[in-house]
């Protein structure tokens, strides 16, 4: 085995070690635990026996199996950027939504506070 196949499997594994500590804390559902889990063991397997990729290269009829894996690479980190804009896209317009309320509930608060000090000097002014 060559060293940098040694590294890709210590690399994976260690990867795998975080992803459960990631679903432990509870960052992860079970179905992105799952998915990285296949990956990982994915990457792992691609790099003790590439030879597999040259298989995978053939189905889908590229040259070699580094491109394939190249291939697929990108196109799953363009996928996970994607799915990362539009969870930030989503958390913007939250804390747009969130920023907006306590605004307004400040404002809220001021003029009722206002409104009760005007009647409590309205009510001594009476006396």
């Amino acid at each position: 085995m060559s060293v940098i196949q040694i590294l890709i499997v210590v690399f994976a594994a260690f990867a795998l070690w975080r992803t459960v500590r990631q679903f432990r804390r509870g960052a992860l559902t079970m179905a992105w635990l799952l998915a990285w889990i296949l990956f990982w063991l994915l990457a792992g397997f691609v790099a003790v026996l590439p030879q597999t990729a040259d298989a995978l290269a053939r189905f889908v009829g590229v040259g070699r199996g580094a491109d394939a894996v190249i291939y697929v690479s990108l196109a799953a980190i363009f996928y996970l950027i994607f799915r990362v804009y539009v969870k930030i896209q989503q958390v913007e317009s939250e804390i747009t939504q969130l920023v907006r309320k306590i605004a307004l509930d400040e404002m809220e608060d001021k003029q009722e506070g206002s409104t009760i000090a005007r009647d409590i000097s309205e009510g001594e002014n009476r006396r």
